[in-house]
């Protein structure tokens, strides 16, 4: 005797399992990625900040502690976001190398506006601070807008104008209190976009 068909109910339970599967097999989803953003974040920012104000660790291994924990988010993000590709086709697939190929291109791009500006010698290093740490931030901001439009999702999209209205505290605040901002806000808000990416993924919401 054939089984009866699912009831709707039923089937969207079965995708939800499916889908929470799919990701435990492929690393995970944006939890995992923002997790490891926060971790370099807080860290990082709150070592530079820790570094700045006691005057108990050279700057330069401040700037090293902030390099190594950064490079470490974005290979780690890297080898997430390759993983969850696997299998895609079609529009969606690219979309996303797309929106990855913008964060690279704006990354470029900024890295040599912010290069330029520092060469004049016309600003002091809390100026350079406040200047690379503020656009960086902002950039950050205005690609995870981008990124919450494109995938229709309030969570990225707040998670940008979060991070915008810190870059804009970062600067207000000044030098060192910058660091502060941008480890507590910053990476507070990545922190608490692992969570709630977190409790989706656990219960099967999108």
């Amino acid at each position: 005797m054939d089984d009866e068909p699912m009831s709707a109910e039923e089937s969207l339970n079965l995708i939800a399992q499916q889908n929470r599967q799919m990701r435990r097999e492929l690393g995970g989803g944006p939890a995992r990625m923002l997790a490891a953003w926060a971790l370099a974040w807080i860290v990082g920012w709150g070592f530079a900040y820790y570094a700045t104000r006691t005057g108990n660790v050279p700057g330069w291994i401040a700037g090293v502690v902030v390099a190594v924990l950064f490079f470490a988010a974005i290979g780690y993000t890297t080898y997430v976001s390759a993983r969850s590709g696997r299998g895609i086709r079609g529009p969606s697939r690219t979309t996303g190398a797309m929106y990855g190929y913008s964060w690279a291109l704006s990354s470029i791009g900024l890295s040599v506006v912010d290069i330029r500006i520092t060469q004049f010698g016309s600003l002091s290093s809390d100026q350079v601070s406040l200047l690379w740490s503020g656009t960086w931030l902002l950039l950050t901001g205005v690609m995870y807008l981008a990124g919450g439009m494109l995938w229709q999702d309030k969570l990225m999209y707040g998670l940008g104008a979060w991070m915008i209205v810190s870059s804009a505290l970062s600067v207000l605040v000044g030098f060192p209190a910058n660091f502060l901002v941008l480890a507590v806000c910053g990476g507070g808000g990545f922190l608490l976009g692992a969570i709630v990416y977190f409790v989706r993924e656990k219960s099967g919401r999108r």
